[in-house]
């Protein structure tokens, strides 16, 4: 069962496919979230919108000392990026602001509702506005989590743009994840995203071999002719990797690989 405290979302998620099964409780302020949460076990706390991510922290420490297995989905009118910070630091699952998307929502409390409790998969080396950096455990669900806290640092982008680097930066992390560390329980894998004045700038590192596909040529043609010989070949999870690798290069600006081609950095220039 999870919790929730939005009333205007919690008919989209009780009719979520993504939910069924779950039972979903709203509550009627945090004083009656906090007496709840003491008489009854829940997976999952969603605060509400009409809170700041700062009061919500205050409200999810308390739950934590209440149920310290639970897990948080942060939603709120907007965040700023310390604020996002902040609440990545304090282990919550995942922060959302408006416009909300209740099928991202969903996908996000179900990914919290089959996570173990106190397992956060995020390991934060530098939690600074222009420059995070992480290590992950080799998870999609904690690919995915990271992807969000990224797209709510980089609300200053413009959505086309945002949605188009962070498809770039998901191809390249699964494929680091899938083809490179193999899912491979106990392997992890180092990621940032860097904002300079002229360029956002992510980078990968690969747990595992490299690579698949670390030295395409320059033009286009040559790029397909590449993918082309992949689809060729008999092994599948050559030409998965080789398909994200060309869909990441098409959208950034410049991509490059170090020697052993277990490393690699997107760039992207912007205003």
């Amino acid at each position: 069962m999870f919790f929730l405290l939005l009333a205007s979302c919690l008919e989209a998620l009780r009719d979520s496919p993504l939910l069924a099964g779950h039972g979903v409780v709203a509550a009627h302020g945090d004083v009656d979230a906090l007496r709840r949460l003491r008489a009854e076990t829940f997976d999952v706390v969603i605060t509400s919108p009409s809170t700041t991510v700062e009061e919500d922290l205050v409200l999810l420490d308390e739950v934590r000392q209440i149920r310290p297995g639970a897990r948080s989905v942060v939603l709120t009118g907007r965040a700023s990026q310390a604020s996002v910070l902040a609440a990545l630091s304090a282990r919550v699952f995942a922060v959302f602001s408006r416009p909300f998307d209740a099928g991202e929502i969903a996908a996000m409390v179900s990914g919290a509702v089959a996570s173990a409790p106190g397992h956060d998969g995020i390991l934060i080396l530098s939690a600074v506005p222009d420059w995070l950096a992480v290590r992950l455990d080799c998870s999609l669900l904690t690919a995915e989590r990271l992807l969000a806290y990224i797209a709510e640092l980089r609300t200053e982008v413009p959505d086309a743009d945002r949605e188009g680097l962070l498809l770039a930066y998901r191809e390249v992390l699964l494929s680091a994840i899938e083809h490179g560390a193999g899912r491979t329980s106990g392997k992890l894998v180092d990621v940032a995203a860097v904002r300079t004045q002229r360029a956002l700038v992510f980078y990968v590192k690969d747990p595992g071999r490299g690579f698949g596909v670390p030295r395409l040529p320059a033009g286009i043609a040559d790029d397909g002719a590449v993918l082309a010989e992949l689809i060729r070949s008999k092994d599948e999870s050559s030409q998965a990797e080789a398909y994200r690798l060309l869909v990441a290069r098409t959208i950034v600006d410049e991509m490059f690989y170090n020697e052993r081609a277990d490393e690699v950095v997107l760039i992207k220039h912007v205003e």
